[in-house]
């Protein structure tokens, strides 16, 4: 097996489970009338900063109930007091959202030289959580501590010594899978924070270019559908237009065989979304 064959097998391994997987109800408010609350006020009482509430959310620690009217995401009271009582609470949560930025900090977490942990994130070994451009436009990637930790645990031997052949050769052809690791851990999270046919498709299709996403979805009507049902940019994308421009290129699959991938599974998705507007007419054309 190829090192291209082998990291898109791990990619599918993220992805694909969570593609036909349908998840848990989400929590529905109850009928008082602060049963639910926002994200700033949830992320108080989880003793979390807006940052690491966002990140709670993101990884499916906290879940969203119903939005609000306008469309903010608001949390069921028995939501949090499920996160509440779990042990070792607040000192546990904190440490499952506790990220690092950057290879000095990420390398200082495993006791290794930033240029060796580069290599070990470069290689695929480690994937990132997400994001964010600093003031010279360079991509700074972040890191779950907690991850690192397994990962030292898990592999000690990748700490120390030579690098294997494959990363060798990863190394050689000036590869970097951080962008693609992070695509498809992104892009399962997101899918497992909904079982809306039409929303799932149009997770796939976000990371798609408009000429690749016009060839896969031919329809017009289709691909206005995909585009409302868009999810966000992930929280901490930049609003500067020149920084902006730098992370949009972190959302677009690149490589052929990736791209190949999510447009395949991007036709499964529709299959069922087509199916499911033929049969009910919720959504979607017909």
């Amino acid at each position: 097996m190829d090192v291209a064959t082998q990291v898109l097998s791990e990619v599918r391994g993220q992805v694909l489970p969570v593609i036909r997987a349908a998840v848990p109800s989400v929590v529905r408010p109850e009928s008082a009338p602060d049963a639910a609350v926002g994200g700033a006020r949830a992320a108080g009482e989880l003793g979390l900063t807006r940052t690491e509430f966002a990140r709670a959310v993101q990884l499916g620690i906290v879940r969203a109930g119903p939005p609000a009217p306008g469309g903010s995401p608001r949390y069921a009271r028995a939501e949090l007091e499920r996160i509440r009582s779990a042990e070792g609470f607040p000192e546990a949560l904190r440490e499952r959202v506790e990220a690092v930025a950057g290879a000095e900090a990420a390398g200082a977490v495993l006791g290794i030289s930033p240029g060796r942990f580069t290599r070990l994130a470069r290689c695929g070994h480690i994937t990132p959580v997400g994001y964010r451009i600093n003031r010279y436009r360079v991509v700074v990637w972040l890191y779950l501590a907690a991850e690192l930790r397994e990962f030292a645990d898990r592999e000690p031997g990748m700490l120390r010594g030579s690098a294997p052949p494959a990363d060798r050769e990863l190394l050689a052809a000036k590869a970097d899978l951080r962008p693609r690791k992070w695509r498809g851990r992104h892009v399962g999270l997101l899918l497992r924070r909904t079982a809306d046919p039409w929303e799932r498709a149009a997770v796939l299709a976000s990371v798609l270019s408009e000429e690749e996403l016009r060839e896969a979805v031919p329809d017009p009507a289709e691909r206005i559908v995909l585009a409302a049902l868009a999810p966000p940019a992930p929280y901490g994308h930049p609003q500067i237009p020149a920084a902006a421009a730098v992370a949009a290129r972190l959302l677009r699959a690149e490589p052929a065989d990736e791209v190949h991938w999510y447009r395949t599974s991007l036709d499964f998705a529709l299959t069922g979304a087509r199916g499911q507007s033929k049969s009910t007419g919720d959504r979607g054309p017909t």
